[in-house]
């Protein structure tokens, strides 16, 4: 079995968990590629970089938060390989394992007791030949006002016909695994990660009569932005860039998915009930 360590460089703890997990891995003849960063900050020489693996890869391990998740996705792409998320953030939904039970989750994938979900990502293109370095979002696609501009229009067609043109600071479109994250933030809905649907969700609008809208999944959404600056921000999954605004997107269901490990006793009802406090307000 070979498995491969992603996680944040710059955090302490995450340091320590990862050296924990290697002297694990030893132990029980595992063998481990670590990602670049971490292999240069804790000088290990002696493991093979991920982007240089030889071996088929049969997990991939993010230590910290959500955010460490989504960078270890995007590092994963295609390559079709199931990400076990080990939480040394805060609130994690994606990094739902608890660093005090990684010996008892390390013990099961090497048993095999554990399931897979498929998670769906949205793939964003734009019009004009502009680079989107990583275009596929496990999370969210943002298209927000640039800077301290007023807000911004977004003219939105889905499947061709017009759907609204949103006047606000701007526009979240959220996967199922995203309805926890920033959608939730803005009062967008929660959506179970089996869901397949896309939520559209404005930012700050003008109109408080325009509300968030779930959409299928295999529907292609289109949007044109205007900005008194000519220019708006676009987020994928946290990674920024600016465009100008004569720049169409559009955004449709990426063509393949990210498996995500689901140990025995973890679920998203019973991470919604930890982790948003659910059932603990006491009776009305």
């Amino acid at each position: 079995m070979t498995i491969a360590i992603f996680g944040n460089a710059m955090k302490e703890n995450t340091l320590q968990e990862v050296t924990h997990i290697l002297e694990f891995m030893q132990l029980r003849g595992v063998d481990v590629v670590l990602s670049q960063e971490l292999r240069q900050e804790l000088n290990m020489r002696a493991y093979a970089p991920f982007t240089d693996a030889k071996e088929p890869i049969d997990f991939a391990m993010s230590i910290g938060g959500d955010g460490t998740f989504l960078t270890t996705a995007a590092a994963i792409g295609a390559k079709n390989i199931p990400i076990v998320g080990i939480n040394c953030g805060r609130l994690g939904f994606l990094a739902d394992v608890q660093t005090k039970n990684v010996d008892v989750i390390m013990d099961q994938l090497i048993k095999g007791d554990y399931t897979i979900e498929q998670r769906t990502l949205l793939h964003v293109e734009p019009s004009r030949s502009e680079l989107i370095m990583a275009p596929n979002a496990l999370n969210e696609i943002a298209v927000m006002k640039y800077g301290l501009s007023s807000m911004i229009s977004i003219e939105t067609q889905i499947n061709g016909a017009p759907l609204h043109k949103y006047e606000a600071d701007g526009l979240l479109l959220s996967t199922p695994t995203g309805s926890t994250a920033y959608n939730l933030s803005i009062g967008g809905p929660l959506m179970v990660p089996q869901a397949r649907g896309v939520i559209l969700s404005p930012i700050a609008t003008h109109s408080l009569n325009v509300r968030p809208l779930v959409v299928p999944d295999d529907w292609i959404i289109e949007l044109k932005v205007k900005s008194r600056t000519g220019s708006y921000l676009i987020s994928v999954d946290g990674r920024s860039q600016v465009m100008s605004e004569d720049i169409t997107l559009t955004i449709r269901k990426a063509d393949y998915t990210i498996k995500l490990v689901q140990i025995a006793g973890n679920s998203f009802v019973q991470s919604l009930k930890d982790k948003l406090l659910w059932g603990q307000g006491g009776k009305l």
